[in-house]
């Protein structure tokens, strides 16, 4: 199985989680021109602050790591050039700046040096203003779907986050589910 079919299969998976546009991205057979494939570029510094915005909605908890373990600060900007067509590339790069143009304003410093108060105020305003149009996309929707998306279906996410057997034998649609057990990854 291609790589494309891999995320698409998940993507119905997770259908329920993520919204219309990522989960249309992913659905979608598309191939996307080699002269829109790479539109935009992110810095290692981008990359950074993808990791800990990623972080705060997949925190690490006592249970298992985060999304910033998972790697998702490398995921989530290989998906927006390999996958996203250039309009919704350049949405999601000018949404970035723009949230760090908003941390300077009010902050004088950028995201990642904010405190996590701080860090957690922006993405609740950032939230807040993408839920004035839910139907147009923003860095914050793409953002947070992209983290789920990458959370869920990394080796953390999978093993650590959810109930897993490497080896799980015969299909038994009814096994027993203890109160407080996780849920099952496969």
């Amino acid at each position: 199985m291609d790589r494309r079919r891999a995320i698409k299969n998940l993507a119905l998976v997770l259908g329920g989680v993520i919204s219309a546009t990522t989960v249309g991205i992913l659905i979608k057979d598309i191939i996307i021109p080699d002269n829109e494939n790479s539109n935009v570029s992110f810095s290692a510094t981008d990359e950074e602050l993808l990791a800990e915005f990623a972080d705060i909605i997949i925190p690490t908890t006592k249970a298992a790591p985060g999304a910033k373990a998972a790697g998702l600060g490398a995921f989530i900007p290989m998906m927006i050039k390999e996958c996203y067509p250039a309009d919704l590339q350049q949405t999601f790069a000018t949404g970035m700046k723009e949230m760090e143009e908003k941390c300077q304003e009010q902050y004088n410093k950028n995201f990642t040096a904010l405190s996590p108060e701080l860090r957690v105020k922006i993405m609740e305003e950032l939230r807040t203003e993408s839920l004035v149009d839910i139907k147009k996309p923003s860095f914050f929707i793409l953002a947070r779907d992209l983290t789920i998306l990458g959370y869920f279906s990394s080796e953390i996410g999978c093993t650590q986050a959810r109930e897993y057997l490497p080896v799980p034998g015969r299909y038994d649609g009814n096994a027993d589910y203890k109160p407080g057990q996780k849920a099952w990854a496969t």
